[in-house]
């Protein structure tokens, strides 16, 4: 909140703190925290960085957190610093400038730019069936971690991997073919929802395999149609492709109901098209990362070595080529993660896919080209949002880059994982599914057995029932505003569920938990956002003062109420406002979206305190009045931006 660069309290106190240890003391600080303290009159911020430092100083904690109180430079809108204890350094927000401080931060944006490109892939989703539920936490996820960046002045791109040569794809090749008897063209005259057609058939493979008779023939067929999608030039290839390719479409259209898009769409055919895997393996093998099985069940099998690993659960994960030649899906990925930073030396060509509504373009990778392609991949970071049962595959991917010479890459290669999504007892007996054998529990899903929600299907039960919930709450309303406040509403209380609890946990996901308008959800959140508009809706009728922007407003504003009011509900609301930036910086140190989510809900919680205890448009003392109005707008258009950052929009009412 203090410069173009550096807007985090947090962050600008920390230096501060840096730069008094070096003046004061000639010597680098060693880590310290800069944290909130549990109660108000303890300051704003503490710092235990003298306990840090008496040892090295031969000093008391107490006497280096003074000469260091008298030594930092405050940055703007911190007030003082002041010793407690045994040596705490606790610091203090100048209040009445804070709120002018916020208004500032909020009319500059996003951050300034930070150097460097910042690639982000995720949904990932196999294309051969329907989207699930499952596949929206790894598109929101993914999807808020992009926004998170984009505002702290990351450059990102984000890419959308497309396995079209994997054994899901072969699967659905085989069912088309010995279990529908159908050959491309009649394929293509296949009418309605393609990938719920091919969602059904996937679960028919499954069983088809498992009531083989002969063994395992059925599924030996999996052998030879891979090796056909991986050579290109086949009828068994070119139904893959066009497979793929239809259900890719229907994909897109899914994640752009819940707001996320892409800038390209690498294909794993063309990693073998373009050679990208035959020059990272000539690149393993040179260096000895890989060694050729010669005896035992993977006899033939191309392995990775792990160093300090013994061979355990994850060995068969180790194989990077079959015995019959094929490449798994961890060998491509370690040729795509080469080319993510830039590391092999050739590239994809590109053509445009479509545009999206606001005209930002999805480019895809292809064999043939387009001039005017702009430049993909030489990222500096890059994050893999897959879930965490990949988590031993990626560590193999990372090694590979390792025992390649890259670990300054392999450092900045970040497995974003998440746990999985499961239904509710209650919501999967609403979908009829069976949960006395569970005991009770979470029914987890599985795509091979067709058990699971489609995301289309849920996002439209979403819509309806929260379509029920406003037309209780607001009658009279149009019903093309019921459906277009349906949507945000629906969205935004799915988006929020889905990153409300950490990424390790598992959800349970429940109709009824998600659309409540009570408790950590996101109709709460978009709720209170709503209320303040209002407020400032029926501010506007009494005063005539349309607070587009609260700066004239601010200098007839009391911000004595900060100090003087029996319970400091106006400044307890400030000082959260005030945190905005530190936490979308906190979220990103720990790679955790649930924090920020926490800050809003917490964010949220505050001021529906605040609007409860005292009035704003019925205040008689113009001071006050103008404090209170300017803190809520604040409130709402920092909620906005906070929403926006997780990827919701706010209705105009609810």
């Amino acid at each position: 909140m203090h410069s173009a660069d550096d807007r985090s309290l947090q962050t600008a106190l920390a230096g501060a703190i840096r730069d008094a240890v070096r003046n004061l003391y000639g010597i680098e600080p060693p880590e310290f925290n800069v944290e909130y303290p549990p109660r108000a009159e303890l300051g704003d911020f503490a710092c235990t960085v003298a306990f840090a430092l008496a040892k090295e100083l031969k000093r008391s904690p107490r006497q280096i957190a003074t000469e260091l109180a008298a030594g930092i430079i405050l940055p703007d809108g911190v007030e003082r610093a002041e010793i407690a204890g045994g040596g705490y350094l606790n610091l203090f927000l100048d209040r009445r400038a804070i709120p002018s401080l916020i208004l500032a931060d909020h009319r500059r944006g996003p951050m300034a730019e930070v150097p460097g490109k910042v690639i982000v892939e995720h949904t990932n989703i196999n294309p051969n069936k329907a989207a699930h539920i499952g596949h929206l936490r790894n598109a929101v996820l993914g999807d808020t971690l992009v926004r998170l960046l984009r505002h702290a002045g990351r450059r990102v791109e984000v890419q959308n991997y497309i396995d079209d040569t994997g054994v899901q794809v072969a699967d659905l090749v085989i069912g088309f073919i010995h279990i529908r008897k159908m050959d491309l063209e009649s394929i293509r005259g296949l009418q309605g929802r393609f990938d719920y057609y091919c969602w059904d058939l996937y679960a028919e493979v499954t069983a088809w395999y498992d009531a083989d008779e002969s063994g395992d023939r059925r599924r030996e067929l999996r052998g030879g149609t891979l090796k056909h999608m991986e050579e290109g030039i086949n009828p068994e290839a070119s139904m893959a492709r066009h497979l793929a390719g239809r259900i890719v479409n229907c994909h897109l259209a899914t994640m752009d109901r819940i707001g996320a898009r892409y800038d390209l769409l690498p294909w794993e055919s063309h990693i073998l098209g373009m050679k990208f895997w035959a020059t990272a393996f000539d690149k393993l093998k040179a260096t000895g990362a890989i060694r050729l099985e010669s005896d035992g069940r993977r006899a033939g099998c191309w392995v990775m070595e792990m160093p300090g690993e013994d061979e355990g659960p994850g060995e068969d994960a180790k194989i990077i080529v079959r015995s019959n030649g094929t490449v798994t899906y961890v060998g491509k990925d370690i040729a795509y993660q080469l080319w993510k930073f830039g590391l092999l030396g050739s590239d994809f060509r590109y053509r445009k896919l479509h545009e999206y509504p606001d005209g930002s373009p999805l480019w895809t990778t292809s064999l043939e080209g387009e001039a005017d392609a702009p430049p993909f991949g030489h990222g500096t970071e890059v994050y893999n949002v897959i879930d965490v049962r990949q988590s031993y595959l990626q560590r193999v991917v990372t090694q590979g880059l390792r025992a390649l010479g890259y670990g300054s890459e392999a450092d900045r290669s970040s497995h974003f994982a998440y746990e999985m999504v499961a239904l509710s007892p209650a919501c999967a007996r609403t979908l009829g599914y069976e949960v006395e054998a569970t005991g009770g529990k979470a029914v987890e899903m599985s795509g091979r057995r067709g058990t699971g929600v489609k995301a289309d299907d849920l996002l439209d039960a979403l819509i309806e029932a929260a379509g029920e919930e406003v037309r209780k709450r607001s009658e009279g309303i149009p019903d093309e505003e019921v459906r277009a406040i349906s949507e945000r509403v629906a969205v935004g209380a799915l988006r929020y569920f889905m990153i409300r609890v950490t990424r390790n946990s598992l959800i349970a996901f429940d109709f009824s938990e998600v659309l409540s308008f009570e408790g950590e959800t996101g109709p709460y959140i978009l709720y209170s956002i709503v209320r303040a508009g209002n407020i400032l809706n029926k501010f506007r009728e009494r005063t005539g003062l349309a607070m587009v922007d609260p700066g004239p407003l601010m200098g007839e504003a009391d911000w004595s109420i900060f100090e003087s009011e029996p319970v400091d509900d106006h400044w307890e609301l400030a000082a959260l406002l005030a945190r905005f930036d530190d936490m979308v910086e906190q979220t990103l140190r720990s790679q955790e979206p649930a924090t920020f989510a926490k800050y809003l809900f917490t964010l949220a919680q505050r001021f529906n305190h605040f609007y409860h205890g005292f009035p704003v448009i019925h205040e008689e003392d113009g001071g006050r009045r103008a404090a209170r109005a300017c803190l809520t707008w604040l409130f709402a258009e920092r909620m906005k931006l906070g929403c926006a950052l997780i990827g919701i929009e706010v209705p105009s009412r609810m």
